[in-house]
């Protein structure tokens, strides 16, 4: 290889990024295809490097393929006002306070349902019972309604805020996709 170009490990190395995902991210077009050595191998050359930079720091802070495909084609076109990228962006936070929002959600329901502990024994455990499917009727746990007294033992629904939040939460994506 020439001074100028990367082998698919050193790009891969250099961007922190899997050189499985380097070849999926060439297979679906969000990196165009390097040239071809004359022993057939890839050799990238530095606009490969930033498109790939570009494309790792997006989807680091979150935005999905077909967003990272759009701002790619938007950051292409340099005279183009800036309206849609500005949308994109403002969709993609938009949708990350909502998740914010769920996660806090879900973050008041597990305390509830830590503090409902008892430090007894995993056959009595409100934590495993409120994370158990409901297959013999409703899950029971205390209320989250304070004023709301219910007894111990008395079958409450199991919190749809807390069904809603984690249900509304995908995995978050890995470092080769």
């Amino acid at each position: 290889m020439d001074a100028g170009s990367l082998s698919i490990g050193e790009l891969a190395r250099t961007t922190a990024t899997k050189v499985e995902t380097v070849r999926y991210y060439e297979r679906i077009g969000l990196l165009p295809a390097p040239a071809r050595t004359g022993g057939n191998h890839r050799a990238y050359g530095r606009a490969h490097l930033d498109r790939l930079s570009f494309v790792r720091r997006a989807r680091d802070l979150g935005f999905s393929l077909g967003q990272v495909r759009d701002l790619l084609r938007l950051s292409d076109q340099r005279d183009r006002p800036c309206e849609e990228v500005d949308g994109i962006a403002r969709a993609h936070l938009a949708e990350v306070e909502r998740k914010i929002t769920d996660l806090a959600a879900l973050g008041g329901e597990l305390r509830q349902i830590i503090g409902q502990c008892r430090h007894g024994t995993v056959a009595d455990c409100r934590i495993i019972e409120a994370l158990s499917p409901e297959v013999n009727g409703p899950a029971r746990f205390p209320s989250t309604d304070r004023n709301h007294d219910v007894s111990p033992t008395q079958p409450v629904p199991a919190s749809a805020t807390l069904r809603a939040a984690a249900a509304a939460l995908p995995a978050r994506h890995t470092r080769s996709l």
